[in-house]
């Protein structure tokens, strides 16, 4: 079981990771905020050379559901890029939001748009690393913020070996209960390829995406450590960076 973090020092993802004892790091490429043109990283045959392994966190303006085509195209080309820059850099998968649509658009239009992804994708050889489609914790209109939804989500990509990445805050702000959660996941996908391990700053179904170091929420900190032991998965702390080291020192225990 490989347990680490996000690292925020993504000109040095592997010196990060030594300093914290981290069995694996996930890292941005890219500015998550913006549009930018990706450049090779400047520390790759390091991260290649570590036993650390690496997984990449894709930007955040990425939205492959969406209606908007101004949106959604940039959208499309950014998920292929940034595999590629994963894959030049050893990790072992990108980690993609679910995404939305907007208030009154038809839902089954931004599944759709998910299997589009796919599927062109898949004419030109496939991914270049597993793509793993991460649970939201917010909107009404989302994708993989409800459990009914992520399984209409998988209708639409399941076939095509579509990865899942497990956000316990995001799933708790979502409404789901945590209790269970890895074999109600797992009943829908097939699998758990990452867990992103964190607690939440606010109320169960607040739809509030707060990270929590795992003895300071208002999620029961035993009942992540047993959403680890069940999921069998390599496991990515985004909890405040003061508390990191505590919250690895946990898990381990």
């Amino acid at each position: 079981m490989r347990i680490g973090a996000h690292v925020r020092q993504d000109d040095d993802p592997i010196g990060a990771g030594e300093a914290l004892g981290a069995d694996i790091v996930q890292l941005f490429l890219t500015d998550p905020q913006k549009w930018n043109k990706l450049t090779p990283h400047p520390r790759t045959e390091q991260i290649l050379a570590s036993p650390i392994d690496v997984v990449v966190h894709s930007s955040y303006v990425i939205n492959v559901a969406s209606l908007n085509n101004r949106i959604r195209i940039p959208s499309r080309k950014s998920v292929t890029e940034q595999a590629k820059a994963a894959a030049d850099i050893g990790a072992i998968g990108l980690v993609v939001h679910g995404g939305h649509v907007r208030d009154g658009e038809d839902q089954a239009e931004g599944f759709a748009n998910w299997r589009k992804l796919f599927e062109r994708e898949a004419d030109k050889g496939g991914f270049a690393v597993p793509i793993l489609i991460e649970n939201t914790a917010g909107g009404d209109a989302a994708m993989a913020r409800r459990f009914d939804d992520i399984a209409r989500l998988w209708d639409e990509v399941g076939d095509f070996g579509a990865g899942f990445c497990l956000d316990t805050c995001h799933a708790w702000a979502g409404g789901e209960d945590l209790v269970g959660v890895v074999e109600r996941v797992k009943a829908i996908t097939g699998r758990i390829d990452l867990v992103h391990l964190n607690n939440s700053r606010d109320e169960f179904n607040s739809a509030r995406d707060r990270h929590a170091n795992l003895a300071d929420g208002t999620i029961d900190a035993e009942v992540l450590a047993e959403v680890v032991r069940t999921a069998q998965a390599p496991v990515i702390l985004e909890t405040p960076a003061d508390g990191i080291a505590d919250d690895l020192a946990y898990l381990r225990r």
